[in-house]
């Protein structure tokens, strides 16, 4: 792959993901680097680094312009925001500010299988924002990236506590990949592509939650048995153990998709653009032992 030319721009550089590829662009020695926030004040510690930081939210369509003046290339961070329609208004503000910056080329973290038909509830949001890169005439890579396995360090403390590990998603697999390598695959796309195409950002195979049992059973010394249970108990015990019910249901949506198969996605686009396999399920969780058996409140 070719290196590009920046500089190059990471949007949402406060949150969990943006600041692990900023920190990732910044050990790769790339520049020049522009790292954008709701909240710029969060990032003095790159800013101590030579980042040159600037104010943008996406929700405010003013503050864009000066935010992506003299960007070449440009890392879209999805917003987290579960209101209905709210995130894809932010998307849109953020691609028109692109086009009329002239930058060159968009990075955008996008879903596995972003379809209609999907019941995570943003998925929608996420199959329109790839028809608006589409359809802006810029170049853009798209990375869709399957569900986090650091999502599992919410929910396998509790397994292990109960020792039985409750899900919604049946027999269905999931291609988890770590956010760390999600953000090597975004720095890697950031630095290198120059055409249009769109990756499945995965783990390197994909597991069910049988197999999820079993490695927190070895991880343990403990039997810990996989149960089966409908989205709505998975919804219900969430909702009992303090979680507001529209969270809940965002987190048993992505239950039903993987009892449906939409996510049951390995690829070896990781590996082409980092050079290096993800990290397994299992490993990822022998990593987090600590945190996995921490006692829980």
């Amino acid at each position: 792959m070719t290196l590009q030319n920046g500089p190059f721009l990471v949007t949402g550089a406060a949150g969990n993901l943006g600041g692990l590829v900023l920190n990732k662009l910044i050990e790769a020695g790339v520049g020049p680097l522009i790292a954008t926030s709701r909240s710029p004040e969060k990032l003095a510690d790159v800013a101590a680094k030579g980042v040159e930081v600037r104010t943008a939210d996406f929700n405010d369509p003013a503050t864009l312009g000066s935010a992506f003046n003299g960007v070449k290339r440009l890392l879209i961070v999805s917003t987290d925001d579960l209101e209905p329609g709210k995130r894809l208004i932010a998307h849109a503000n953020a691609i028109d500010a692109a086009v009329k910056a002239g930058i060159e080329h968009i990075v955008y973290t996008s879903l596995t299988n972003p379809v209609d038909a999907s019941p995570i509830t943003f998925s929608a949001d996420h199959k329109d924002t790839e028809k608006m890169l589409a359809d802006s005439g810029l170049s853009y890579t798209v990375l869709r990236n399957n569900l986090y396995a650091d999502l599992l360090l919410m929910s396998a403390p509790q397994s292990i506590a109960m020792g039985k590990h409750f899900t919604a998603t049946g027999t269905g697999k999931t291609g988890y990949v770590t956010r760390q390598d999600c953000a090597n695959a975004a720095a890697a796309a950031l630095m290198n592509e120059a055409s249009t195409r769109t990756l499945d950002i995965t783990g390197p195979a994909t597991v069910s939650h049988d197999q999820i049992a079993k490695f927190l059973s070895e991880i343990t010394g403990t039997a810990i048995p996989h149960i089966a249970i409908s989205d709505e108990d998975l919804q219900g015990a969430m909702v009992a153990n303090g979680l507001p019910a529209f969270m809940a249901k965002v987190f048993a949506s992505f239950d039903v998709a993987v009892d449906q198969g939409y996510l049951d996605v390995a690829s070896g686009a990781l590996e082409e653009l980092t050079g290096k396999p993800g990290k397994s399920v299992l490993q990822f969780l022998k990593d987090n032992k600590a945190a996995l058996t921490a006692p829980q409140s």
